[in-house]
């Protein structure tokens, strides 16, 4: 593992910049591994573990960075719930751990430092400090894997009855006996022109 400003400086590449978000992103998974016992998440123990993120905003571009997880490695999942919040899968061990950033910790931030008058610069010295059983509340999880979710899952290929298009990993549906890919069955998020 690295130290929390070596993460800090990756974090800030990745991203483009350093927020809040990324800190509590980093702390959030940190957090998560050590709960798991993961020691070396993105080295030796990277192919033990999967991550589901909850929102699609700054600190969910931290949370490869510590992990190692990451989409087209199959490793990490999204979920839009719109929450800070993540699920670390430790598929040695078959145990997850939720971990969930607190509501309050904006405000938190604000009565740890009210001189500092940069929300950005506030929320990121008091992520960085706030013990994680201040930051984070945890929920220990079942999460139901199945082979297709996995790293590394070769399976057969299916081609779309409606638009012929190819789909993998046993995301097909089945409809009035045919196979269709998700778009064709109705959860299109796209119109087509």
């Amino acid at each position: 593992m690295l130290s929390f400003a070596e993460y800090e400086v990756l974090a800030e590449q990745a991203h483009g910049h350093m927020c809040a978000g990324q800190v509590l992103g980093l702390r959030l998974a940190l957090y998560g591994v050590k709960l798991l016992g993961i020691g070396d998440p993105a080295g030796k123990d990277r192919k033990r573990l999967v991550t589901f993120v909850e929102i699609d905003r700054c600190a969910t571009d931290a949370v490869p960075i510590v992990t190692g997880c990451r989409l087209g490695k199959r490793a990490l999942k999204f979920r839009d719930f719109g929450k800070v919040a993540a699920t670390f899968c430790d598929l040695q061990n078959d145990r997850a751990v939720r971990v969930i950033a607190r509501e309050g910790s904006k405000q938190r931030a604000r009565e740890m430092f009210p001189e500092m008058e940069d929300r950005n610069l506030q929320q990121m010295r008091a992520y960085r400090e706030l013990a994680d059983e201040e930051l984070f509340d945890i929920q220990w999880v079942r999460v139901s894997l199945g082979p297709e979710d996995f790293p590394g899952y070769k399976g057969p290929r299916v081609v779309c009855a409606q638009c012929g298009e190819g789909v993998n990993f046993k995301r097909e549906v089945q409809r009035d006996g045919r196979t269709l890919c998700r778009a064709c069955a109705g959860e299109r998020y796209y119109d087509p022109l």
